[in-house]
């Protein structure tokens, strides 16, 4: 274990007089730091995708799929609640930072809806831009469930697994109605 601490800080200092990426004045230089930034990140990633979320039912066309994001937009207000019990449990206010990837994917959903013809395809793409937001959200709660319990906050943790196996809910959703229908009826204008 020792040797492990030894080559890790050798590895440190070695980085420090390289080419890396030097830190902002702000930057995290613990894991509670890194997990309190992260939490601000998805924060405000959750507060966007409430306001995108009725822009994708409008122009959506499936009642399998206009559904599924409904009920998403509802367990998307839940979570912004839950994150909001995630920072009192830590002893924080809650914060918002803003997010660069979920503004990213949430203008590629509207690039989408505007490259598509309304209609299956038009829903196939809502489906593909949802799911990849998805993809985000499990990755990222995945990843603050894990730093939550390293850091000892088992109750902020628990929180954040309830919010992480219902991204992954909605993501199966979105799999199920793009399977069984969307991207079936889609082809068939081929």
């Amino acid at each position: 274990m020792k040797t492990d601490n030894k080559q890790q800080k050798e590895t440190v200092e070695k980085a420090k007089r390289s080419d890396t990426t030097k830190a902002k004045s702000n930057a995290a230089s613990g894991l509670t730091e890194l997990f309190e930034d992260s939490l601000k990140d998805i924060y405000w990633a959750e507060k966007a995708l409430a306001k995108s979320l009725p822009t994708m039912v409008k122009n959506a066309t499936s009642a399998d799929l206009i559904e599924a994001l409904n009920s998403h937009l509802t367990e998307t207000e839940e979570h912004i609640i839950r994150l909001e019990q995630v920072f009192e449990l830590i002893g924080k206010k809650a914060a918002a930072k803003k997010c660069d990837a979920m503004e990213g994917l949430i203008e590629e959903g509207k690039g989408i809806i505007e490259e598509t013809e309304v209609g299956v395809v038009r829903d196939a793409g809502i489906i593909a831009a949802s799911q990849k937001i998805e993809h985000y959200e499990i990755a990222t709660y995945g990843t603050l469930r894990q730093f939550a319990e390293t850091l000892g906050f088992e109750a902020a943790a628990a929180l954040l697994e309830q919010t992480l196996d219902e991204e992954k809910e909605a993501d199966k959703k979105l799999t199920e109605v793009a399977v069984n229908t969307i991207n079936v009826e889609a082809a068939e204008l081929e």
